[in-house]
């Protein structure tokens, strides 16, 4: 399992992409703006012109891409990757996705005499440059154990959830606790700073007590500085939160957090914010306050 077909190489893939190369594996990229991993090229990173092209010959086919619709996209129809990828191939889609299109491709990689697995991951670019990103894995339990080298190169908490659609769902469950966390620790500051605190020092203080949290350490000081380069995008975190809302609909779940930080994101995006990091949420918050 050496050689590996990266399909979709954006702000956490480029850094995934150079984690394989290091412990060994034969990487080759496409992603469908070339001029965004020149970088990459330089290196010496093969890329090639087509989804196509990057599924074939190759062990493992791994896919970063953006939403559900450029999964669907990558993945079917007579230049996608199940019709092209070899016989024996383990295809991996890392991508936050939706549970039952994960199940829609497993069912068809099957028929083509491939395994596959849905296998998003959470940390954000952080996680994605260390290699310590968590690796949530849906699928067959031996197509997870042939790859589970090539995860190790990517990520440290790596855990095989079920079934198809299993890493998916455990996504979902993520991003919820993820929408609540963030927006905690806006509010937070919010208050602090509405108090006439120091927000830092208020913040190095309550960050080693229950209130703790990885988003408490490092979401808040990028909030803190001002830096809203997205580690994860705005958008992408929309689509997320959506995708969650429709599976919680589905089960009969109201979810009422899931849905007011949904809304405060989509006001963002309205606001022509959507390609900032999901660290601007203290935006909403900061307008709100004046």
């Amino acid at each position: 399992m050496k050689k590996i077909g990266f399909i979709g190489v954006g702000v956490m893939g480029k850094a995934m992409v150079r984690n394989l190369i290091k412990h060994g594996f034969d990487v080759t990229i496409y992603t469908r703006t070339k001029a965004k991993v020149e970088d990459l090229i330089a290196e010496g990173v093969p890329f090639v012109a087509d989804v196509k092209s990057c599924a074939q010959n190759q062990d493992v086919v791994i896919t970063m891409v953006g939403y559900p619709s450029d999964v669907k996209e990558v993945y079917f129809g007579k230049e996608g990757i199940i019709e092209n990828a070899k016989a024996g191939a383990i295809l991996i889609d890392m991508t936050t996705s939706s549970p039952d299109l994960a199940k829609d491709i497993a069912k068809e990689a099957k028929a083509h005499q491939l395994e596959s697995l849905d296998a998003p991951v959470s940390g954000g670019d952080t996680g994605a440059r260390n290699g310590t990103l968590a690796i949530m894995v849906g699928g067959s339990k031996d197509a997870y154990e042939k790859v589970l080298p090539v995860f190790q190169a990517m990520g440290q908490n790596i855990v095989y959830e079920g079934q198809a659609g299993a890493g998916q769902h455990t996504k979902m469950a993520n991003q919820i606790a993820l929408a609540g966390a963030v927006a905690g620790v806006v509010e937070a500051m919010t208050y602090a700073k509405q108090a006439g605190l120091d927000v830092k020092t208020m913040l190095d203080t309550i960050s080693t007590g229950a209130a703790g949290s990885w988003q408490m350490s490092n979401t808040a000081p990028r909030m803190l500085s001002g830096d809203m380069n997205p580690g994860f995008y705005i958008k992408h975190m929309i689509k997320d939160l959506k995708i969650a809302i429709d599976q919680a609909d589905q089960n009969g779940l109201d979810l009422e957090v899931l849905d007011t930080v949904k809304d405060m994101y989509e006001d963002l995006a309205d606001r022509g914010m959507e390609d900032l990091g999901t660290q601007a949420l203290i935006h909403y918050y900061d307008d709100k306050a004046r």
